[in-house]
């Protein structure tokens, strides 16, 4: 039964992607059944460069395509889970179904741009391609759902872990980087009262001008937003009013507008703007909008600096923890409630030092583990000043994987080769349960061979 654990690593077959929509003109073939249900030639393909896709996006380095026959053992195990998932009821609601069409179809209007040139791209509407995509989501969420209720009850124990631990030949153990684990306390200073209060006047006389006439609301975009997306986009956003990546101050006064209407100064997070509803359409909407940030003083920055330094004292006295002063003044939505916790793009509180800015590498030279940072000034993506406090909670030194300074990461993939063992077993014994046909070509296939007496000819 080589190679069915990849379906773990592929989160149940690769998900369809836009290319997909384009793929499916091309001559195709069925090359499988499963059940009811058909496989086709383009459907290994487009799994095959989905896969491509995603190694591309995340930058992914030493990876190995997968061949079609391994591919197709995946999108075979599928549709058991799937057939599986739909004997046992197991349910699956509509709401679900719908949010994650929806969070599809952003993804695409965000890649593309705009909903008219993902529709003229698609040679479809917006709803036509929810129809196309509805069918095979509603497949992703059963078999994810299945394959969950499988592997659910499996835990682990520390006796498991060590006899897996022992098993790994000694020349295939990991060697692992430096990483840090590091907290944060962020602040953005607050600009003057007086120069914010120029700033919405600033906004306001080019509300009145744009909407008098005869000047186009991309040329201000041009000539006075500060997004750093503006060059790019003109301005311009596809919204949903579901969507909470957005600041609810700015989402709430876009939906308020009507199509070609500007709304009146608004202050987010990020600044001060004023919106143009170029459609809407539900719960979707395009809006453009002029974004000007007041500017920050040195004054200000050394208020900030004075105020963070008062609370680093605190810490040191161990008249207050890290984590409270996080909890209570810190400006990052994204560790603010996980006491400040920096973790990488996969989730982990361990980092490697390639994966920190420059300011915060610096810092760390300077203090030890268990030590916090003097205040840190620096500048975020959306070029906005800010000062920020570091906890310095642990480092670990480059080493040879063991189970003292790594239980938890053999731990968890001790727990995935328990669970694929499981599912493996899974399958086989469901499989005499389905009616599968195989297409000569893939007959000789090594990844196939789990299915072997329990193939029907063709």
């Amino acid at each position: 039964m080589k190679n069915i654990v990849f379906i773990l690593l592929i989160s149940c077959l690769s998900k369809t992607s836009f290319g997909q929509v384009q793929q499916k003109v091309l001559a195709d073939k069925i090359i499988s059944t499963v059940g009811d249900k058909f496989i086709l030639y383009s459907d290994v393909q487009n799994a095959i460069l989905d896969y491509k896709r995603q190694v591309q996006a995340n930058n992914i380095e030493d990876y190995i395509i997968p061949k079609p026959c391994q591919v197709l053992s995946n999108i075979i195990i599928k549709k058991i889970l799937v057939l599986q998932a739909q004997r046992d009821s197991l349910p699956i609601s509509e709401d679900e179904i719908d949010a994650a069409l929806e969070a599809r179809i952003r993804n695409f209007i965000s890649q593309f741009g705009s909903k008219e040139v993902l529709e003229e791209v698609a040679g479809k509407s917006v709803y036509q391609l929810k129809e196309d995509y509805k069918d095979a989501l509603k497949e992703q969420k059963l078999s994810e759902s299945m394959q969950n209720k499988v592997v659910e009850s499996i835990k682990i124990t520390p006796n498991e872990v060590e006899d897996f631990y022992n098993k790994i030949p000694k020349d295939s153990l990991l060697i692992y980087e430096s990483e840090v684990e590091l907290s944060q306390v962020v602040i953005h200073p607050k600009a003057n009262p007086e120069i914010e209060v120029y700033v919405a006047k600033q906004l306001n006389e080019f509300r009145k001008e744009l909407e008098r006439g005869g000047k186009k609301f991309e040329n201000f975009v041009k000539l006075y937003s500060e997004d750093p997306a503006a060059k790019e986009n003109g301005g311009q956003y596809s919204l949903n009013k579901n969507d909470k990546q957005w600041d609810p101050t700015f989402l709430s006064a876009s939906f308020r507008l009507k199509d070609g209407q500007i709304s009146p100064v608004i202050k987010s997070k990020f600044g001060y703007h004023i919106i143009l509803m170029v459609s809407k359409n539900g719960d979707d909407a395009i809006v453009k909008h002029i974004l000007r940030i007041p500017p920050i003083t040195d004054e200000e920055v050394k208020k900030t600096i004075t105020y963070l330094d008062s609370f680093r004292n605190l810490i040191e006295t161990k008249q207050i923890r890290f984590a409270e002063v996080v909890s209570k003044v810190s400006d990052d939505d994204n560790s603010k409630f996980t006491g400040g916790a920096i973790t990488d793009r996969f989730g982990s509180n361990f980092i490697t030092l390639d994966n920190l800015d420059k300011e915060t590498i610096l810092a760390l030279k300077k203090i030890q583990p268990g030590e916090v940072s003097k205040p840190i000034e620096f500048t975020d993506e959306r070029g906005r000043k800010g000062i920020k406090l570091i906890y310095f909670k642990s480092r670990s030194n480059p080493h040879k994987e063991n189970l003292k300074d790594d239980y938890n990461k053999v731990s968890q993939r001790a727990l995935e080769t328990k669970r694929n063992i499981a599912l493996e077993k899974w399958i086989k014994e469901k499989i005499p349960n389905f009616y599968i046909t195989l297409d000569e070509e893939y007959k000789t296939c090594l990844e196939l061979e789990y299915l072997n007496a329990n193939i029907n000819s063709r």
